[in-house]
């Protein structure tokens, strides 16, 4: 996984919630909203370690910085099961994030 991207974790967050489809609830537009409140929740986490830990406890220390690192792994979780909740995969939305940056690109 030397070039690990967007498409290979929406990926395996699908596969994921496909193999745990008999325990978790099915990810559908109806439960999209739940799922971004986890992803607020796991926002909420990092931003805690960054509050009680500090910057460079996180750029320093291996422990922190691992603990950081798998939180934010977290945030892309939820954040995958949102957009797959709405059915929107990669093509579609790479085509808008790069939409997006080129308008952020001339704006100021």
């Amino acid at each position: 996984m030397d070039d690990f991207g967007f498409r290979e974790m929406q990926q395996m967050q699908a596969g994921l919630q496909e193999r745990y489809q008999d325990k978790w609830q099915h990810l559908s537009p109806e439960i999209g909203k739940d799922q971004l409140l986890w992803l607020m929740i796991e926002l909420g986490e990092v931003a805690d370690i960054i509050k009680k830990e500090g910057s460079r406890k996180i750029m320093e220390d291996n422990a922190t910085r691992e603990h950081f690192i798998e939180e934010m792994a977290d945030v892309m979780m939820h954040y995958n099961d949102v957009l797959l909740c709405y059915g929107i995969l990669t093509d579609e939305f790479s085509k808008i994030y790069q939409e997006k940056h080129q308008r952020n690109m001339s704006r100021w």
